[in-house]
């Protein structure tokens, strides 16, 4: 089993950043895949970032290319999203995930981020 906890969500003026923070206990971290997901009201969870578990490898969704950059600390079981110029269509429950092979099987509990215009 692996349990995450998501925080650094809130609120925050449109073009503003936010540093969301996910941390993970249970298994060894360093062989977990993790990734970033979100939901906003009505909408179906859509996937916005991903990082193998050596940090070597990124992939980030159209939407926040170039505004989200995820990562990873390995000593202290954290994967990170730091979230530059954001945007009112940015607002969304952000959902930290875990896989061991292709599946996220793994999830937290999510974190708020509301961006005002």
């Amino acid at each position: 089993q692996v349990q995450l906890v998501e925080s650094g969500g809130g609120l925050v003026q449109a073009g503003g950043s936010l540093r969301l923070s996910c941390a993970a206990s249970g298994r060894t971290f360093s062989r977990l895949g993790m990734g970033w997901f979100r939901q906003a009201p009505g909408k179906e969870r859509e996937f916005v970032a991903r990082i193998s578990w050596s940090g070597i490898s990124t992939y980030a969704s159209d939407s926040v290319k170039g505004r989200f950059t995820i990562s990873r600390d390995n000593a202290k079981n954290t994967v990170y999203l730091q979230m530059n110029s954001l945007k009112p269509e940015d607002t969304a429950v952000y959902y930290c995930a875990a896989r061991i092979q292709t599946t996220f099987d793994y999830w937290g509990q999510g974190t708020q981020v509301t961006v005002s215009s």
